[in-house]
């Protein structure tokens, strides 16, 4: 009778028990039912002062991350990218831009790493150019000629900064006011860059701009780029494609001679993708002028407004650079002046064609080329482009 009386106490023990844990895993999964799936965005921004000019104004750093592990520093002097963490086919996280550790170095004469560039990307013949009746005559600060601005450009300003937060994009809002006459062009110039780091891993540049007097405008990016992390290394392996069957062959001066020559049977073809280094050292009159690719392509399907135009891709890390836009013309630079004066990571110097350039713009010299596209903006106009700059690894 008493091991009856056991049994009994047992069964219904484990009864209870089995009944206990039906509810509770009832109990969760209608708690999880009930509870919706958030998207949880590790988008953001961040800030930290970056230093002080020597003409005291402050300089502040932000940092921009998303979802899909992409990592901007921006600073507001010059609106300049001074990283870009970048994962490779493996996750490897590395820097696939040129730049400096400190402002001190920025402040010095260098190649506009990172820079945003205005009033006028690229060259203007002998620094004049005119509007109408009038002529205005630039600094001529490369040879006898204009190039990226002047001597203080867009890109040794210190630009106004504020950020906006969503819930897949991250973005910082520049702006800056050239007033007439600055450098040499006409016009109270309110200038508005907006990047914006998206969880597909592009980087949106936005470029706005309003005058109130006729003036031209051309702006651009002037990140070098070299996507194996590494640079120590040349971009001569890259993999390079531009969306262009002409491009501008310049003069001695490398002003844009007029002339759109096809790229077909030349070194300048990269409609198929093929590595920078494969016809950079060719005999052709235009790469000695350029000491390499320092040229403007026309890129096609200019009617179609914002879409793909060119990519990079480095084999040995994977990493693959996509360029959009909506620009006539792309200027594409293999760093050819660089000469390892200037420091880099590691206690290194860059050396000649440790970056490249891809600079969405108008053609140079369009001031002073009626047949090229125009650059003037009118007063009650809005100067408005877009360039995207995607990165993902194959």
């Amino acid at each position: 009778m008493k091991n009856s009386t056991n049994i009994y106490y047992t069964c219904a023990l484990l009864l209870s028990l089995v009944v206990i844990v039906n509810c509770k895993d009832k109990k969760d999964k209608e708690m999880k039912e009930e509870t919706p799936k958030k998207n949880i965005s590790k988008v953001g921004i961040t800030e930290s002062n970056y230093g002080t000019t020597q003409d005291g104004k402050k300089v502040t750093q932000f940092f921009l991350k998303n979802e899909g592990g992409i990592e901007v520093d921006i600073i507001t002097y010059g609106g300049r990218i001074t990283s870009l963490r970048t994962p490779d086919k493996d996750g490897n996280m590395e820097n696939v831009v040129l730049g400096f550790d400190d402002l001190a170095q920025y402040e010095k004469d260098n190649p506009f790493f990172g820079a945003l560039i205005g009033r006028y990307g690229n060259r203007i013949a002998k620094g004049k150019f005119s509007i109408g009746e009038e002529e205005y005559t630039l600094a001529q600060n490369n040879g006898e000629n204009s190039l990226h601005g002047g001597i203080k450009g867009f890109d040794k300003q210190v630009w106004e900064a504020k950020t906006e937060v969503g819930e897949n994009s991250a973005s910082l809002i520049l702006t800056y006011l050239s007033k007439d006459m600055e450098e040499g062009f006409p016009g109270n110039l309110s200038t508005t860059v907006t990047y914006t780091l998206n969880d597909d891993n592009s980087l949106d540049v936005l470029y706005e701009a309003t005058t109130d007097k006729a003036t031209v405008v051309n702006l651009t990016q002037h990140a070098y780029f070299n996507l194996s992390g590494d640079f120590s290394n040349t971009i001569l392996d890259h993999v390079v494609e531009i969306d262009a069957d002409t491009y501008l062959p310049v003069d001695s001066g490398l002003i844009p001679t007029g002339e759109l020559r096809p790229v077909e049977g030349t070194p300048f073809d990269f409609r198929e993708p093929k590595t920078v280094g494969e016809d950079i050292s060719e005999e052709n009159e235009q790469l000695k002028l350029g000491g390499g690719y320092d040229h403007c392509w026309v890129l096609n399907d200019q009617q179609a407004g914002f879409r793909k135009v060119a990519s990079a891709y480095h084999p040995a890390t994977g990493r693959f650079l996509e360029v959009s836009t909506d620009e006539p013309g792309i200027q594409f630079y293999t760093g050819n002046f660089l000469d390892g004066t200037l420091p880099a990571p590691n206690n290194s110097t860059y050396a000649k064609r440790s970056g490249f350039c891809l600079e969405t713009q108008h053609y140079p010299d369009s001031p002073n080329q009626e047949e090229f596209p125009s650059v003037v903006l009118n007063p009650g106009e809005t100067y408005t482009t877009k360039t995207t700059f995607t990165l993902m690894t194959k």
